[in-house]
């Protein structure tokens, strides 16, 4: 039987759909019904060639909800179970930092929809130890963006600390999401947008931000700690220009354009910038906990799987709020 598939056959080139044998998971891994797979800006850097492909051709996606429908030895998780899969696919465990509780810094790591297939596809196989089981609350659309955008976002809070005032630049899927934690929290949130973008900064002020404005305007309060989900390098010096002394600012894309040179007094004042790489499982299980007790609400747009190319383009060009997702239709057919 065969399954449909969006392949990347060189970085800058469109997504094709493709027709593929479905394939059988080894020891330890699940094959996975792609029920949902949300539309991450890591994706974009993938298929634009930002990140130097590892693979080709290649599945992108790492926001996946799936259902089990086979499963290897060695695998607990039933059929029918409805588990998530995200960017961190795999790690060695032997090495120093998976050793130290630094796993997303593993030497040896696999990420889902770059090393590995990923979820523009109708089936994914996936290493069973890094899936998790997703609440009964949240849907398959809306749970999508948890997987990335939210976990990256979780991860990012817990590096800003605990200031009371926090500055988020870029106002999207990531954004959108981690706003509703921190506004639960009892912080107050400073949203910066591209400049003139009235419709996000409405969007951030319906989440409860305190304040909304462009990313070229100062808030008008210094800042306990900002994060970037914009992938501007510009932006880590405006940031740093927002928070107060002993700030932090946090980086939190996988990719970002070069950072300009800045004076040093910017940084001086034990002002902190640090940058968020991947996520550990544990990040998935603290937020996975947290997300429906919020509850978060996810902003999503829903696209058809042979859609992805339109989805990426409206991630590329800012036209999204809230998260694209891809719906697979899941259904195999006769070769």
């Amino acid at each position: 039987m065969n399954y449909r598939c969006m392949s990347l056959r060189q970085p800058g080139e469109p997504l094709r759909l493709e027709q593929r044998a479905v394939p059988r998971p080894g020891a330890g891994e699940v094959l996975l019904r792609v029920r949902a797979c949300a539309v991450c800006r890591t994706d974009l850097h993938v298929v634009d060639g930002d990140l130097p492909p590892r693979r080709t051709p290649t599945v992108p996606g790492h926001e996946i909800v799936g259902e089990v429908v086979q499963a290897g030895a060695d695998v607990a998780w039933p059929v029918g179970t409805r588990l998530g899969v995200p960017w961190l696919g795999y790690t060695c465990g032997a090495c120093e930092y998976c050793r130290g509780g630094q796993e997303n810094l593993c030497e040896r790591a696999e990420f889902t929809g770059y090393d590995r297939d990923g979820g523009y596809a109708e089936y994914v196989v996936a290493d069973a130890r890094y899936c998790f089981e997703l609440p009964d609350s949240l849907d398959d659309l809306h749970a999508a963006p948890l997987l990335c955008a939210g976990l990256i976002g979780y991860r990012s809070l817990k590096m800003a600390g605990d200031g009371r005032r926090l500055g988020i630049y870029g106002f999207g899927a990531a954004a959108h999401i981690i706003a509703q934690v921190a506004v639960r929290q009892g912080r107050e949130v400073y949203a910066f947008t591209r400049p003139g973008d009235a419709a996000a900064q409405a969007f951030a002020a319906s989440l409860g931000a305190h304040w909304t404005g462009g990313s070229d305007q100062a808030p008008p309060v210094a800042l306990d700690a900002a994060i970037l989900f914009a992938p501007v390098g510009a932006l880590v010096p405006a940031a740093l220009r927002a928070v107060r002394k002993g700030g932090i600012v946090v980086c939190g894309g996988i990719h970002m354009s070069d950072i300009p040179s800045f004076p040093y007094d910017l940084l001086w004042g034990e002002r902190v910038v640090r940058s968020v790489a991947n996520l550990t499982r544990q990040d998935a299980i603290e937020f996975l906990d947290l997300a429906p007790r919020i509850p978060v609400e996810t902003h999503v747009e829903p696209f058809a799987l042979e859609a992805a190319n339109e989805a990426l383009e409206r991630l590329r060009s800012g036209a999204l709020t809230g998260a694209a997702v891809l719906v697979p239709t899941a259904q195999a057919v006769a070769p």
